[in-house]
């Protein structure tokens, strides 16, 4: 009986391999991990958002449009409950990519106005947020890569048979993604290059 019952567990488990089933779980697993450093890299950049906006105020407090813009920004990418669930909700992660697409735009703005101010970019306190903010928005390039390298093995194991069976069966469905337009944007940190010069009006 004992013998009888080894083989069909161990029959199972052989079936359950070759049907993609043990290919979902560690997919699903590897998404996970990577979202959840995703999160970590997006909450570092939030974080340095105060200093940073304080920091320009100090010298540029009458730049109240771009200053508000970030802080705005900011507070939409807070308001985002970044959830577990989120990977599996289309529109939540459309919202969220989105929200995280302003930041990046508004932050842009902010050191773009930087040029403006010889003594504020000569500030040390400035300058360091400004390097931690570029090696932060690298870490999230890398972490988003990682993640949309994570969602498109899972999502082809799902799609693809007979694995598609195995995921129907156990409630497996594709996840979003980030889009490639949005990727595009991530992957170029927002930099300023002292030596340039701000054309007039801007």
């Amino acid at each position: 009986m004992r013998n009888w019952l080894l083989s069909v567990m161990l029959l199972l488990s052989m079936s359950l391999s070759g049907c993609g089933y043990n290919t979902l779980q560690s997919t699903d697993e590897q998404i996970k991990a990577s979202w959840s450093e995703v999160l970590n890299q997006y909450q570092r950049r939030a974080d340095l958002v105060p200093n940073l906006v304080n920091v320009v105020k100090g010298y540029a407090s009458h730049e109240k449009e771009v200053l508000t813009q970030v802080t705005q920004a900011r507070a939409q990418v807070g308001s985002i409950q970044a959830t577990p669930e989120l990977i599996n909700d289309e529109q939540a992660f459309a919202k969220f990519q989105k929200a995280q697409a302003q930041m990046t735009s508004a932050l842009s703005r902010l050191l773009a106005v930087s040029e403006r101010y010889p003594q504020l970019k000569a500030d040390g306190v400035f300058r360091d947020l400004q390097a931690q903010l570029e090696g932060t928005e690298n870490r999230i390039a890398v972490a988003r890569n990682r993640y949309i390298k994570a969602v498109q093995e899972y999502n082809v194991t799902v799609r693809s048979f007979p694995s598609n069976l195995t995921a129907l069966a156990f409630g497996y469905k594709t996840k979003p993604n980030f889009s490639v337009e949005n990727e595009k944007e991530i992957s170029t940190a927002p930099k300023v290059d002292f030596s340039a010069p701000v054309p007039a009006g801007r």
